[in-house]
């Protein structure tokens, strides 16, 4: 299974981005996706997470209120949207697909991994 994340770029503080992730099977179909982000120095951590159908989501409170997570169970897609970025938003975003049904804040819960798309806030 192979993960495509594209969508990133170089915005400026306050702007928006749409991160999409499309994967080569529709596996992710009945899997949780999600979506980390690793900074230069720092570990990769958690942003946000959708259920197979959907229907739960979760996100780093870094995030909350400002990025939303949706998925097209058709496609083997899943979509990360950026709203009211900040210069701290900047990393590389991966996108991943769960080995469950149910996502989870925890990178070792996730089976497949995309190569990840530059996002660049400037102040």
């Amino acid at each position: 299974v192979q993960l495509q994340a594209s969508g990133g770029g170089l915005v400026q503080a306050g702007d928006s981005l749409r991160l999409s992730c499309v994967s080569s099977k529709r596996t992710s179909s009945n899997n949780a996706m999600g979506w980390f982000r690793q900074a230069p120095g720092k570990e990769r951590e958690f942003v946000a997470t959708i259920s197979w159908n959907g229907g739960i989501t979760s996100f780093a409170d870094s995030v909350k209120g400002r990025f939303s997570i949706s998925k097209d169970r058709a496609k083997g897609a899943v979509y990360l949207q950026m709203n009211s970025l900040k210069p701290e938003d900047t990393a590389v975003y991966y996108c991943a697909s769960s080995r469950s049904s149910i996502g989870s804040t925890d990178p070792q819960s996730y089976g497949y991994w995309g190569r990840g798309t530059q996002v660049t806030v400037s102040s």
